[in-house]
């Protein structure tokens, strides 16, 4: 029996944080389990944060990841990932972009961006992936695949076959952009 396994995604507007929880969500129900979903847009499409909570297991009954409770924590932006730090249990896992989107205080001067985001959360959380997904997905073909690359590198640690994730990825991005994503997808799944 799988209990349910809790993952949060967290990132700006314009990064893709609900394409990928779709993803996930599809991959996930063709694997059989049960999923429930939350979704928080603050100002999405201009640059606010994006919280998407996923639980899947073999029985979920609340879309809400108890405080402390996140097994996976995947952060498309490191300020966010940071921010949301707190949510992670003891022995989660953070997958974090190396991507810095600094918010509307810091474009007005009225904060600075924090230093030594990565080196912080790696002292506090042995299990950290750091990971530069932008320029990954950019060598794929696209700056935009970055929240597939991020996804590819947490699906290999999550109970679905490679294949599912590849069908899902099929059924949520456009056509014209398939190859593309394809290819951010596998950058990910095999990163070192």
């Amino acid at each position: 029996m799988l209990k349910p396994v809790n993952i949060l995604m967290v990132g700006v507007g314009g990064q893709g944080t609900i394409l990928a929880s779709r993803i996930l969500a599809l991959a996930a129900q063709e694997a059989g389990y049960d999923l429930k979903v939350s979704e928080i847009h603050g100002m999405a499409q201009r640059g606010g944060s994006v919280v998407t909570q996923v639980r899947l297991g073999e029985k979920v009954y609340s879309p809400l990841i108890p405080t402390g409770g996140v097994d996976v924590l995947l952060a498309f932006e490191k300020l966010e990932g940071l921010r949301l730090l707190p949510s992670l249990k003891p022995g989660g896992t953070i997958i974090i972009n190396e991507q810095e989107i600094p918010p509307v205080p810091v474009l007005t001067g009225a904060a600075e961006y924090p230093q030594n985001i990565l080196e912080f959360i790696r002292s506090v959380t042995p299990n950290t992936v750091s990971i530069d997904a932008y320029s990954i997905a950019k060598e794929c073909g696209n700056p935009k695949a970055a929240n597939v690359v991020l996804l590819g590198v947490m699906a290999r640690n999550l109970p679905i076959e490679r294949g599912i994730w590849e069908k899902a990825l099929g059924q949520r991005v456009p056509a014209k952009l398939l190859e593309v994503n394809k290819a951010a997808f596998a950058a990910g799944y095999d990163y070192k």
